[in-house]
């Protein structure tokens, strides 16, 4: 036990002073404009989205941004009343477009088959990839903007990302929501994500600005067809050549629910098996690293003794200090920092069920639609 706890003890030494600060829960962009608004095409993929349309396709067509703007979306097959909401929420507006998708081909995931048809329709040079359950702040386009021509640490930037505020109402929500983002920022660092001289990469898909020349220059949506981990992926393929920024918003919120515990699992494991790239090898490490960082320490601090006891103590303060920021981005009160041994469960047996349904030969499924194991 002491041996782990001190492992456990040196892994929170260094996430916590060593790991880009990730537990900061920053950056995020105030409300600014950009000195040239140059025209913006915004893609939306839709598949069922009947509940949030209206609201997305009203916030994005209110956009207080000085330059032509369009709102492309397109309905990816939906079997409700997707598109047919969108069109009476655009009330003629003709910046509004409404494209019925083709259909899928083979080894292509739907949403980065629902945007390549968009970028296709239009002709800006600058895109804005959003997702259909995601409400924006009239000044949110021009802030990205103005974000986009601002070098970062005297690169020119390529693309801005943000990790929106996500609905955290629910008992579910409020439980595991923060927690989500907490993860995501010690998993990528935005710190590092945002120096130009790391290799760190990422985005979070639910708001992505980017230049049209930069996404050709990564080869375009087709040359990573299959990901199902777009955003990701998206920022390695841009950052091999050009500068990217990721942050928090404040601007843009999502507003799917997530009621039951079930559903935020669902989500989790929908793509925790493809991150680690379908290793079984990977897969016992991280399950084994989870553990050391997340169990050990309060497992040390209630049954080891003395120096056991002291390593679980400090760990544990370090975790909870760690995740206070995200906390209150949240409005969450302090104690849930001390959940987070049984919140890292559910997301380690989410990853571990991610990685059983790989090898049963199910893959993952999204929105009715099965991208198969090899997807």
């Amino acid at each position: 036990m002491t041996l782990l706890a001190l492992l456990a003890l040196l892994a929170w030494i260094y996430l916590y002073l060593l790991h880009g600060q990730f537990w900061q829960s920053g950056p995020e962009l105030a409300p600014a404009r950009p000195a040239t608004a140059v025209p913006v095409d915004i893609i939306v993929p839709a598949r069922d989205e009947a509940e949030t349309i209206g609201a997305v396709v009203q916030s994005l067509l209110a956009q207080d941004y000085a330059g032509p703007f369009r709102v492309i979306l397109v309905d990816d097959g939906s079997t409700d009343r997707t598109g047919d909401i969108a069109i009476r929420a655009a009330n003629g507006d003709p910046r509004f477009a409404l494209l019925r998708g083709g259909e899928k081909p083979a080894g292509w995931s739907g949403k980065l088959w629902a945007l390549e048809q968009g970028v296709a329709h239009g002709a800006a040079p600058v895109l804005l990839f959003t997702d259909a359950d995601i409400v924006h702040d009239p000044r949110h386009l021009a802030t990205l903007a103005a974000r986009l021509v601002t070098p970062e640490r005297g690169a020119r930037l390529d693309m801005v990302s943000e990790m929106v505020r996500l609905n955290c109402e629910s008992a579910a929500e409020r439980a595991l929501v923060p927690a989500f983002v907490y993860f995501f920022q010690m998993l990528y660092p935005f710190a590092r994500v945002n120096d130009p001289l790391d290799g760190t990469a990422a985005a979070a898909g639910g708001t992505v600005l980017i230049r049209r020349e930069a996404l050709e220059r990564a080869g375009g949506l087709a040359a990573m067809h299959g990901a199902l981990i777009d955003d990701v992926t998206l920022a390695g393929r841009v950052k091999r050549g050009g500068a990217v920024f990721l942050g928090h918003s404040g601007l843009a919120r999502s507003i799917r629910p997530y009621p039951r515990l079930a559903e935020i699992r669902a989500m989790i494991s929908r793509t925790a098996f493809t991150q680690l790239h379908y290793s079984g090898l990977l897969l016992a490490l991280t399950l084994a690293g989870l553990a050391v960082v997340w169990l050990v320490p309060p497992l040390a601090l209630l049954f080891g003794h003395e120096v056991a006891a002291l390593c679980g103590l400090i760990a544990s303060l370090l975790a909870v200090l760690s995740y206070q920021p995200t906390l209150r981005r949240y409005g969450r009160g302090w104690y849930w920092g001390l959940a987070l041994p049984l919140i890292a469960l559910v997301y380690m047996e989410a990853t571990l069920a991610s990685a059983l349904r790989y090898w049963r030969g199910t893959g993952a499924a999204w929105k009715s639609r099965d991208y198969g194991a090899d997807a």
